[in-house]
């Protein structure tokens, strides 16, 4: 039996020419932000996938005393059509009591199935430990499962279950965004340039009101003479402006996945590439092992041998002009018929050199 060992490349580039992006699309508005919720709930309904563990029977055992006023023994419980869930949900930043919102409910004990499951209501608690929401209502499963006495099937992952809409939220968390009277923008990747573009843009149709702090940090300081209720139309504008964006020379190398990512900005100096192309060829054969002649205690036995062959072919040599663009730079190194085994030797090679205006970033 031969086997080869083949690895997968994907070279990904950026584009060349760099476009304009808006600027709600590279920046968020400081102390606008969702917060996350959870809270510990119960499943009914299940037809035997349930968990039956001590803590759901106490947990259930527990509701039936708060809300139906009924003594019951946790040990008198026993059904598999419980299950104890962790409900998860993520509260908007400008949510409203009333509104809806999603909500995720994961397994925690033995279940092997939500499916077909109600969830009772479950408070929703925030890091405060306040509630912000209730959740509760049938259970959406992405999947299936069934099993007999000998065989099981299931498709997608049946112990976490969706609920669109399944939580009412109870207390709201208004963002507050304006601070002595201006907004802060940030930026999603911090790059002096980005930000001083970002002021400009601003500037140019709000003049003398925006500042860059730092990288990543922008702030608008709101016209004093803004009508009353124009806030959102005044942001509206500023996040609707368009910017150039410049970001740092850097080569982001995977060598899990085979996956080399080249920034557009990324050149290299005049230099000659020259790398072999190695080939590693496993075998493995049976052979027969016989005993000696007219041997009494010995046996003939199948064995199994693996050779192994090493072939590596004559490398050429590429020149490589300088400054070159990333289309020009993936062509060359797509041509020579690199893997990302070669490539990282190159790039690695290449920085030590000093003939690649770029930072390496391993994954």
């Amino acid at each position: 039996m031969q086997r080869w060992v083949a690895i997968g490349l994907v070279l990904a580039v950026a584009a060349t020419n760099v476009e304009a992006e808006r600027i709600k699309d590279i920046a968020q508005h400081g102390g606008v932000r969702s917060n996350p919720l959870q809270g510990y709930g119960l499943v009914v309904g299940l037809t035997g996938t349930g968990d039956n563990s001590p803590i759901t029977q106490r947990a259930l055992a527990a509701l039936l005393r708060r809300d139906e006023d009924m003594a019951v023994d946790p040990a008198n419980l026993d059904s598999d059509n419980v299950a104890s869930v962790i409900v998860r949900a993520v509260l908007p930043p400008f949510a409203r009591a009333g509104q809806k919102i999603d909500v995720e409910a994961s397994a925690i004990g033995g279940a092997t199935s939500l499916q077909g499951g109600t969830l009772l209501m479950t408070p929703l608690r925030g890091a405060d430990k306040q509630v912000y929401a209730v959740a509760h209502g049938p259970l959406v499963i992405g999947g299936f499962s069934a099993a007999g006495e000998k065989s099981s099937i299931s498709q997608n992952h049946v112990t976490v279950g969706r609920i669109p809409q399944g939580a009412d939220v109870e207390r709201e968390e208004v963002a507050e965004f304006v601070e002595a009277g201006a907004v802060t923008l940030n930026l999603l990747n911090a790059d002096f340039s980005t930000a001083l573009a970002v002021r400009t843009a601003i500037n140019g149709v709000y003049p003398g009101s925006a500042d860059a702090l730092d990288a990543g940090t922008i702030r608008v300081r709101i016209p004093t003479d803004l009508p009353r209720g124009e806030l959102v139309a005044f942001l509206d504008r500023i996040d609707l402006l368009d910017v150039k964006v410049d970001s740092p020379a850097i080569v982001v190398i995977n060598e899990r996945t085979g996956t080399i990512i080249v920034g557009e900005t990324v050149c290299i100096s005049t230099v000659g590439i020259s790398h072999g192309n190695l080939s590693i060829i496993t075998q493995e054969k049976d052979y027969v092992s016989q005993p000696q002649p007219f041997s009494r205690t010995g046996t003939s036995e199948r064995i199994q041998r693996t050779d192994i062959t090493a072939i590596e072919q004559e490398g050429v040599l590429h020149v490589v002009p300088r400054k070159v663009s990333v289309q020009e730079l993936a062509r060359a190194l797509n041509a020579m018929g690199l893997t990302p085994r070669d490539l990282i030797s190159i790039f690695e090679a290449l920085r030590r050199e000093g003939a690649l205006q770029a930072r390496i970033e391993v994954m």
